[in-house]
């Protein structure tokens, strides 16, 4: 895989955008658009999205009796609800270009995910939101972003979440677990660490991919974290 030094894919959690018991919130969108476009402004990087649908639902979520392929289904049909909430308000803030990418056709509503088609964009310098996963059941939306992130020619994968970095063990359970300011893919691997699915891990550790972990809460920081600041997370490598 040839990388661009200047292409980084962010994987935000479906989490981010709803709040106080409410799925969707419309405010929540905003900071994020608003945070996106400053780190582009900041980083002159090319930046493209993967988001999640935590929010509303996951496959996971059904109940046993329920077909698994059929529920996981319904969650990537949610993680469009995101992208176009997320879409909306990027434009609305600004970012008049930025394209919303779906791995199954919807055309009424976004362009079909077409891997050449995406790096056009990102050249272009338009922000890329894909969702849909990888549009197939059984996978999830941590296994989409690796293997988006081989198929752009992306440095480094963003991985957004609600600590920041990766410990041993659960920090908001175990007061005394202890984070790692880096570690190795066979390492997180062997560990199973569960901040990303172990076939993430494997599809990043194959394309040579690094994976950067930190706290939402940081994400103004990421034009930090593009010029090789990795101080306020975990970043997984060989």
């Amino acid at each position: 895989m040839t990388e661009n030094k200047d292409r980084v894919i962010l994987k935000l959690s479906g989490e981010l955008f709803g709040e106080n018991g409410n799925h969707i919130d419309f405010h929540k969108y905003n900071i994020v658009a608003r945070n996106l476009i400053e780190i582009q402004r900041k980083s002159q990087a090319e930046v493209a999205i993967v988001v999640g649908a935590g929010n509303i639902f996951r496959g996971r979520q059904a109940d046993s009796s329920v077909d698994h392929t059929e529920a996981d289904s319904m969650g990537m049909v949610a993680t469009v609800i995101n992208g176009i909430g997320l879409r909306e308000a990027l434009v609305r803030n600004g970012a008049e270009d930025t394209r919303l990418m779906t791995a199954f056709n919807l055309p009424e509503i976004a362009e079909p995910y077409i891997k050449n088609k995406g790096i056009h964009h990102l050249k272009y310098g338009r922000m890329v939101i894909i969702a849909g996963g990888l549009g197939h059941p059984n996978f999830s939306t941590d296994s989409a972003v690796a293997q988006y992130a081989d198929e752009l020619q992306c440095r480094l994968v963003l991985k957004a979440s609600t600590i920041d970095g990766i410990y041993d063990k659960d920090p908001k359970k175990y007061p005394e677990a202890i984070k790692y300011s880096e570690i190795t893919y066979r390492e997180a691997l062997s560990q199973r660490l569960e901040v990303m699915d172990l076939t993430a891990f494997t599809m990043c550790m194959r394309s040579k991919i690094p994976i950067f972990v930190f706290d939402i809460k940081d994400l103004s920081r990421l034009p930090d974290v593009i010029r090789g600041d990795y101080s306020f997370g975990t970043i997984v490598r060989d």
